[in-house]
């Protein structure tokens, strides 16, 4: 008999971005391998809504923020209502009392509401996912963890699918849609110009009559297509 599906838990992602030698650039990490979902994959900074992060503002924003710091050390938060510059505030200590034995206010409105992703419903694990993109501070340094990121890269969108077309990297379907996404601009302004009304995705693999494995997404969703041939898929689906 067929299990209900697993309920999808809140994450956020956050899409750092600037203008690099090669045009747009967005940072990205290598997730550990040990990690259990999309281990070795290139992804965004992100991760789970914790409990905590209701208290301090929208829970999505606030994990997106919390998430960027501790797998990027980016900190996007103001003091009297400057941006936060060059810092060397600790990663490990817990984000509420940091923020505030430190004067710092998340910069939630320096994010830009990017995409809605919600894993299919056959997978074991399941996330709920809001991406938010962001211009990154220019006195800022990002730096993978070295814990859950492995590796810290700052990349051009379109040499990321590349990358992951190649097999030089290890792309998740979500990230590589975004990407693209990101690719049809060459300065991170315009990407924060041409976000539109957020569409929620939640793909449908489904089989064809020849056999084939797709994947169907929302048209309005804007990535230009509705229907993909499917590949590897990062986790293997409930049996």
């Amino acid at each position: 008999m067929q299990s209900e599906p697993a309920k999808p838990r809140p994450a956020s992602t956050i899409l750092l971005l600037r203008d690099g030698a090669s045009g747009l650039e967005v940072f990205m990490v290598v997730r550990n391998h040990a990690i259990d979902f999309a281990g070795g994959a290139m992804v965004f900074p992100g991760g789970r809504v914790d409990d905590a992060d209701a208290a301090l503002g929208d829970p999505f924003r606030i994990a997106a923020i919390r998430e960027a710091f501790e797998e990027s050390g980016v900190l996007l938060a103001r003091r009297d209502g400057a941006m936060l510059g060059a810092h060397d505030l600790p990663r490990e200590a817990p984000f509420a009392a940091l923020l505030a034995e430190h004067g710092l206010q998340p910069a939630t409105d320096a994010l830009h509401h990017f995409a809605h992703w919600i894993t299919p419903a056959d997978m074991p694990k399941r996330f709920d996912t809001h991406f938010f993109a962001a211009h990154t501070p220019a006195a800022q340094i990002a730096r993978h963890d070295g814990g859950e990121a492995v590796e810290g890269i700052w990349i051009n969108p379109l040499e990321a699918v590349r990358a992951g077309d190649e097999g030089r990297a290890t792309l998740v379907f979500a990230t590589r849609l975004n990407l693209l996404r990101l690719a049809r601009h060459n300065r991170a302004d315009h990407v924060l110009a041409d976000i539109a009304p957020v569409v929620t995705v939640q793909p449908v693999p489904y089989t064809a009559e020849d056999g084939s494995k797709w994947i169907r997404i929302p048209e309005a969703a804007g990535y230009g297509m509705s229907e993909y041939r499917a590949g590897t898929r990062p986790m293997k689906p409930v049996s």
